[in-house]
């Protein structure tokens, strides 16, 4: 009786040693990123801040590189069978991770299976489109999203003559205003990050006018481009006629040159609403942002913008516990005051109608209006097939393709109109090689 009363004192000694036993054992979350600087500040944060919260599921984040390093990382991992259990992915991906069979569960299906309280129309209307299915089952769970705003230098519009309280609203404004600004910014009138992004994506949404067939790849891969039409030809025609005197500047196929905003050398420019912190940071002079400009001969325009940034994507092949962890982790992210938090201090936009309004009822944005410009632009007017969204496959790859395209244009190597025409033969090539892959 002595000898089983101290062997059943030792077992209990070693499970005490051990910790928690297996019947408490967290269950990990892995979540994959491409955050980086303050942004990966905000990914930590809110991984602790949820990790804190309760005790059943850590999640653990983790740096993958840039948007497309993350994207790939996460398909091989998924083929390899250890995929992550979230992955963010940029919203030019959104094609492939719909094309790529079994690597996901759609992020209605998982919260549905889960039991926890979701409904996708508590959702701003214009992030959710982007990420749902036509029928409107949302595949993926919005997160960090922005769209494009243009920014500008007070200081300098002073300097030029200009008044910054109201800056231009149209491209020939804009092409004017450049003009001026470039006499006291010699290198630089305005210039725009993210070149396809900008002048090809966002601005045929804002005119209404479409990029490709299919509502833009909504409706099915069976698409094909338009971006040659005379709007998309008479643009890159303006770009390049100011390239030649450095009116227009251009700065890169991505956010490289982001640093000629903040630096002072380009006092106009185009770019991300995700700016803001940068801006905020590294400016050392007054500045503000406002719309889009739109050409005001183009019928119905302005229409209203689409989002950049990227949604977190549920990989496939999970257990049931770890899907429900994952549940309670969006159901987390989705808290109005935590919404609230993330908006006004990121400059990302609040994925809820309920953040938003409650933002705009305390009267945040009369002091911080910069904040609600993307937003008034997302919310312009009801979307349509041609400002819904898109979603073509092997848009990453095909951005290089409209970049190099631009990018020989503007060096006088190709007219506007042989520039928009390759554009659109060598992205419709692009497009049906990934039709036959997903097809198979």
């Amino acid at each position: 009786m002595n000898i089983n009363r101290r062997l059943l004192c030792g077992a209990a000694f070693a499970l005490s040693a051990l910790g928690a036993t297996p019947a408490f054992a967290q269950v990990e979350l892995q979540w994959w990123h491409a955050m980086t600087g303050a942004n990966n500040d905000v990914i930590v944060r809110l991984a602790e801040e949820f990790n804190q919260s309760q005790k059943e599921y850590k999640v653990v984040p983790t740096y993958k590189g840039s948007y497309p390093d993350t994207l790939n990382a996460g398909i091989a991992a998924f083929r390899a069978g250890n995929a992550p259990h979230i992955l963010q992915v940029f919203e030019v991906g959104t094609a492939t991770m719909m094309g790529a069979k079994g690597a996901i569960k759609p992020v209605q299906d998982l919260m549905k299976e889960a039991g926890e309280n979701f409904d996708p129309k508590s959702y701003l209307p214009a992030i959710t489109g982007y990420y749902s299915t036509s029928k409107g089952e949302m595949l993926s769970f919005p997160f960090n999203s922005s769209s494009a705003v243009m920014w500008i230098n007070k200081d300098q519009f002073r300097k030029a003559g200009l008044d910054p309280e109201k800056p231009p609203k149209t491209w020939p404004e804009v092409f004017d205003a450049a003009r001026k600004l470039k006499t006291v910014s010699p290198t630089c009138g305005f210039s725009t990050a993210w070149i396809t992004w900008l002048n090809i994506e966002q601005f045929s949404a804002w005119h209404n006018v479409p990029i490709g067939t299919r509502a833009n790849g909504m409706d099915g891969f069976d698409t094909t481009f338009q971006i040659n039409s005379p709007l998309h030809v008479r643009h890159l025609q303006n770009l390049m006629d100011l390239q030649k005197d450095k009116t227009f500047d251009y700065s890169g196929r991505t956010n490289t040159g982001e640093g000629r905003f903040t630096s002072g050398e380009c006092p106009l420019f185009l770019t991300s609403s995700a700016f803001f912190g940068n801006v905020r940071a590294n400016a050392k002079f007054e500045w503000s942002n406002a719309v889009m400009p739109y050409y005001p001969d183009v019928a119905g325009a302005p229409q209203n913008s689409i989002i950049g940034g990227a949604s977190l994507w549920v990989m496939g092949g999970k257990k049931a516990d770890e899907y429900k962890g994952v549940a309670k982790f969006f159901t987390f992210l989705s808290d109005v005051d935590r919404q609230v938090k993330l908006h006004t201090e990121s400059g990302y936009l609040p994925i809820t109608k309920a953040a938003y309004e409650k933002v705009k009822a305390s009267g945040f944005y009369k002091q911080n209006p910069h904040l609600e410009t993307p937003l008034l632009q997302l919310n312009n007017k009801e979307p349509t097939e041609n400002s819904r969204g898109l979603r073509f496959g092997s848009l990453v790859q095909i951005r290089d393709i409209w970049a190099e395209e631009y990018e020989a244009a503007l060096t006088g190597k190709k007219t506007a109109k042989e520039a928009m025409d390759a554009a659109v033969s060598r992205g419709n090539e692009m497009l049906r090689q990934f039709e036959r892959t997903v097809s198979r």
